[in-house]
């Protein structure tokens, strides 16, 4: 009489080899998202292997380098030289046993999305993929995209998935710089394609990360990731414009919102600043607006929010060019000094950043621009922006040398009120200068 061996499904392959350590995890995009991922895993135990298109990036983490600021050496070092590696060789996808995908999806020139770097790494994933894979997209886009764009691909092979190989959405939660939350802490939704997906990349995920959220599909996943920067983007958007509002009245926005966050309940405080910076806030909500124009929808908040968020450089140099005007010097020849590139505080990610706007605005109508960012020392060329600036010296002196010093991002060292002693005008976007040595003439809340 034959006996019936039960054989085990792939899925529970899959799980074993991540609960017992044995399975190579592989993460594709080396950035802000990816890397912090390569070092979680590598530290919980897991062989890893860092994929990325540029060479520099590779070559210096394999060195043991940095070059994400708020990621130390030591710990880029203890990974890279035990568990981790980095290469650009995408052949050696075949040797990993689950593959994250962090790449960037940002927006072509009509605020369309551009999921060029997705749909590249896709096709390169389905020229290797292999029985027994997990595969999860955690870059943020328009719902429907994990299964429209990478399940297609992928079983375009023969393979079907959640019995050869297995696909989710997980969106990534990144804050560089935060220090209450990091990888390891920030709650991870998951959605898999079908049941034997969301097992496995709950069993991945769940290993390294506190809490897990498993939801009924990715484009639950891929949705809830637009809604939580919409809200903060029209949050945003709404106090940019009161700030606007009551400028024109003579109320002072900063103190408004300190008195209205005394209210224990029903109210969220937002700030105003000088526009949008990041790698989700300025670009996600579109993504939305995008594809809801497929199906006859018109995201009319987001189209609204992003016409006033994009405005505020604008609207900053404006008041720039009058505070000069009021100090008797006008915009074409002066010097201006814009303190901080990066997006936020105490962060080198400069990203989106509203400073870069700014400084280009200011040169269009004449003005010697420089700045200042401890954290930058050399302006870097972007999609968009190729300054050709180096950061002045944070010094009280150098900033006594312009007729201008205009505060986009606040930096913790732009706090210390020694620094604007010998200051002429002062043009604050973040309610940050200490007025401690300035006259109420020379600083300007804009």
């Amino acid at each position: 009489m034959a006996i019936e061996v039960e054989q085990s499904l792939p899925v529970d392959d899959l799980i074993e080899r991540i609960d017992s350590r044995k399975a190579r995890v592989g993460v594709i995009g080396l950035g802000y998202v990816g890397l912090p991922l390569v070092l979680l895993f590598q530290e919980r135990g897991f062989g890893v292997m860092g994929f990325d298109v540029d060479a520099n990036k590779t070559e210096a983490l394999n060195r043991g380098e940095s070059y994400i600021r708020h990621i130390g050496e030591e710990r880029i070092r203890r990974a890279f030289g035990e568990r981790a590696r980095a290469t650009t060789d995408f052949e050696s996808l075949r040797d990993c046993d689950a593959i994250v995908i962090c790449v960037p999806t940002p927006l072509g020139p009509h605020r369309e999305p551009d999921l060029t770097y997705v749909r590249a790494t896709a096709e390169t994933i389905a020229r290797v993929l292999r029985r027994g894979q997990l595969v999860v997209l955690e870059s943020t886009t328009y719902p429907g995209t994990t299964r429209e764009e990478l399940l297609t691909r992928f079983e375009a092979n023969g393979m079907v998935c959640g019995r050869d190989f297995f696909l989710a959405f997980s969106p990534e939660r990144e804050d560089p710089g935060n220090e209450r939350f990091s990888t390891k802490s920030i709650p991870k939704v998951v959605g898999g394609i079908d049941e034997a997906s969301l097992r496995a990349a709950v069993a991945l995920y769940s290993s390294v990360i506190d809490r897990v959220v498993p939801v009924s599909s990715p484009e639950i996943a891929e949705s809830s990731k637009l809604l939580e920067n919409i809200f903060r983007a029209v949050n945003i958007a709404m106090v940019n414009e009161m700030k606007v509002i009551f400028d024109r009245m003579g109320i002072n926005i900063w103190e408004v919102i300190e008195a209205a966050k005394t209210k224990p309940f029903g109210f969220m405080p937002f700030y105003p600043g000088p526009g949008l910076g990041g790698h989700c806030i300025p670009l996600d909500p579109f993504y939305l607006s995008w594809k809801a124009a497929e199906y006859g929808v018109w995201a009319r908040f987001i189209e609204l929010a992003g016409e006033v968020n994009t405005s505020m450089p604008r609207y900053v140099v404006e008041r720039t060019i009058a505070a000069l005007n009021d100090a008797g010097k006008s915009v074409k020849g002066a010097a201006i000094l814009i303190l901080g590139l990066s997006y936020k505080p105490d962060i080198d990610d400069d990203r989106e950043s509203p400073s870069f706007e700014i400084i280009e605005l200011l040169r269009e109508r004449g003005a010697d621009v420089s700045y200042c960012d401890p954290f930058i020392a050399q302006a870097r060329k972007g999609r968009k922006h190729d300054l050709h600036l180096r950061s002045v010296p944070c010094t009280a002196e150098e900033f006594g040398r312009y007729d201008a010093v205009l505060l986009s991002t606040p930096h913790s060292q732009f706090k210390d009120p020694e620094l604007y002693r010998y200051v002429k005008l002062a043009i604050d976007t973040r309610n940050a200068i200490p007025a401690t040595h300035l006259a109420p003439s020379t600083l300007v809340r804009a």
